[in-house]
């Protein structure tokens, strides 16, 4: 972990079924996933991400695209 807001093994493990592989990607979904976190817990904005996070224009695609498709919103027991 990095970041304090970074996903741990086990809440990943628990999300992962929830983010269909659709195709090959520039990023992996954890990664974008941990810089979606990241921007909810510091409140920083999309084009402020740390540069060790994946390109915030792809962090921010990949968070509308989950919203648009209600991943954020499905219930899910790891207390995130």
């Amino acid at each position: 972990m990095r970041y304090t807001s970074d996903i741990t093994d086990s809440k990943w493990e628990m999300i992962k079924p929830l983010l269909v592989k659709t195709r090959k990607r520039k990023y992996e979904k954890r990664e974008l996933v941990n810089a979606v976190l990241y921007v909810v817990k510091t409140g920083c904005q999309w084009r402020n991400l740390p540069k060790d996070f994946p390109e915030w224009n792809a962090t921010y695609h990949f968070y509308n695209r989950a919203k648009s498709k209600g991943v954020w919103d499905k219930p899910c027991k790891t207390g995130l």
